[in-house]
């Protein structure tokens, strides 16, 4: 029975979606004009390689030696039935959504018949075995909008004999010819691992990577970009830009801002280029320059000091998560904590192992701190830095400078400290209309890639400074990619992160600028993502990547 106009139950049904999810879920996302003939493309070997080490290349025997592909235009032929899994894999990031709904579309244009699988919430869905069918019909109302909640995702390595083979176990018992993996480096990583596993046990299925982060660390000469970085640097600099007003309105606050980004700064540059902050800390920077923890608190003491000098008590600092690994005093501190948790607990008697150097930076630093320096390290070993409040460390450091400063007569202005985290907000938004016609294309390159048979591949999609329809497409080996890293104290092949690079155009830029920043209240208020109207509010893209092309 049909509930009656205006019941609450009525009114319950017809809110379920938000006028904007309703009209996101019906918009079809643009693709380049090279995917409009898809059966009609081969994959063909493309001059140039990436040089990963000999030893890494020896670990990988099946899949080291493959070259970089593109796709050219032969005659249309007939494409056999697919069935392909696919995975989210580690932390959110706007446009995952559209890589599937992008490779199940791609499958159906190859062979009606094709099937695609999700397997559920991360790697642990492979290893055990869950998984849902993910029909056309399904996917529609998922199309362009934020989050991983479809299939869910999760942080799980596959790094055991038997979680491989219980990998390739659900890979057989569903006949797959391809498993595509969307996420970041250590899941790419892990990509590699299974391509290379299946290949040496004479498995039939294809395993693609999809480059997913947030942090825009997994790029190089032949990834712009991950997808998500757009949507979430929009997302914050919103935000930034909300604060900066606040905080030139009320000109009492300063605002000590943490950005996502754990082992890049390339989110803290955006939204410094995008908002005009008054100071902006670069992890890479202060690696480069060896400052220390006091160093960093000088630098900070000094601008509000200076501002204040003028009657300027407010103002705006941007913090990059990680930054407490680019801190050398601090980051050995990390390493030596790292290795030492490996064995088990820190107890007082393995505490005593580490150098008298690292043990003099934990004591100084707030016991608060302390504490969430020695949680539970994540399932690739790495130490959480999000739960570091490098924000509120800040501030307790910064307050005890200008507090000294006082007392000497030399700072006589007022800090009001608010510390802040912008982080999960900018990993579930409604997707850029960048993230969503670059995912929506890698999602058809990740189902050429399987097509073709081309494991320990990863997805690419190129030229993204140009028009969508003018962005070419090829696919990357994921083995060429890598370099050997510690993790869990022992040496492992791992996807290397790209790092803030201090002599590119997007730091250059930033340096150039930031002097004037400091002091003068040059703000910009970037505003919130746009979704429908003039295309250059539209079809814009982040600064960093206009730069860097």
């Amino acid at each position: 029975m049909k509930p009656a106009a205006g019941s609450s139950k009525a009114f319950n049904e017809e809110n379920t979606m938000s006028p904007l999810q309703k009209h996101r879920s019906q918009d079809q996302p643009k693709l380049p004009a090279v995917l409009a003939n898809l059966a009609s493309l081969s994959p063909s070997p493309k001059a140039g390689k990436m040089q990963a080490s000999e030893e890494v290349l020896r670990l990988f025997p099946k899949t080291s030696a493959q070259h970089p592909l593109q796709f050219v235009s032969s005659e249309k032929k007939e494409h056999q039935t697919l069935v392909v899994g696919v995975v989210f894999s580690g932390g959110q990031a706007s446009g995952g959504h559209n890589v599937i709904a992008g490779l199940s579309e791609a499958l159906k244009k190859l062979n009606p018949d094709s099937r695609l699988i999700g397997f559920l919430n991360g790697p642990d869905g492979i290893i055990r075995n869950k998984t849902m069918e993910l029909t056309p019909e399904l996917i529609a109302s998922y199309r362009n909008q934020g989050g991983f909640d479809l299939i869910g995702s999760g942080r799980t390595k596959i790094e055991t004999e038997e979680q491989f083979q219980a990998a390739e176990k659900s890979a057989r018992e569903h006949n797959l010819d391809g498993l595509v993996i969307i996420g970041g480096d250590d899941s790419n990583t892990n990509a590699a691992l299974l391509a290379e596993y299946f290949t040496e046990r004479s498995c039939k299925t294809a395993v693609v990577g999809v480059p997913k982060t947030i942090d825009g660390d997994l790029k190089n000469a032949y990834i712009e970009s991950s997808f998500g970085f757009d949507t979430a640097c929009k997302t914050y600099s919103e935000i930034i830009g909300n604060i900066l007003r606040d905080s030139l309105s009320a000109k009492k606050y300063t605002f000590f801002i943490k950005l996502m980004g754990r082992s890049a700064s390339h989110v803290a540059l955006e939204c410094a280029l995008q908002t005009h902050c008054n100071l902006t800390l670069i992890g890479e920077e202060i690696e480069a320059k060896r400052m220390t923890l006091a160093d960093i608190t000088d630098a900070i003491a000094d601008l509000i000091a200076v501002r204040s000098a003028k009657g300027k008590d407010y103002g705006v600092i941007l913090i990059p998560e990680g930054i407490v690994e680019f801190i050398p005093e601090v980051r050995a501190l990390i390493q030596e904590l790292n290795t030492l948790l490996a064995k088990g607990p820190l107890t007082e008697e393995l505490k005593k192992q580490l150098t008298p150097e690292s043990q003099r930076c934990f004591t100084s630093i707030p016991a608060i701190v302390q504490a969430q320096l020695l949680m539970e390290r994540d399932p690739h070993g790495n130490v959480q830095v999000t739960k570091i409040e490098t924000e509120r460390l800040l501030v307790e450091m910064v307050q005890q400078e200008l507090n000294r400063r006082a007392k000497a007569g030399t700072f006589t202005g007022k800090f009001s400290p608010v510390p802040l985290f912008c982080g999960y907000e900018g990993r579930s938004a409604f997707p850029s209309l960048f993230d969503a016609h670059y995912c929506y294309a890698l999602g058809h390159v990740a189902a050429l890639l399987v097509s073709s048979k081309a494991t320990g591949y990863m997805s690419v999609v190129s030229q993204l400074k140009r028009p969508v329809s003018e962005w070419q497409i090829g696919g990357i080996p994921l083995v060429q990619m890598m370099h050997q890293e510690m993790r869990k104290g022992k040496m492992k092949p791992v996807i290397r992160k790209a790092l803030v690079d201090l002599d590119g155009k997007p730091f250059s830029n930033f340096k150039e600028l930031r002097e004037a920043w400091m002091l003068a209240d040059d703000y910009r208020y970037p505003g919130p993502i746009q979704l429908y109207g003039p295309e250059e509010l539209t079809n814009t893209i982040t600064l960093t990547l206009a730069l860097e092309q």
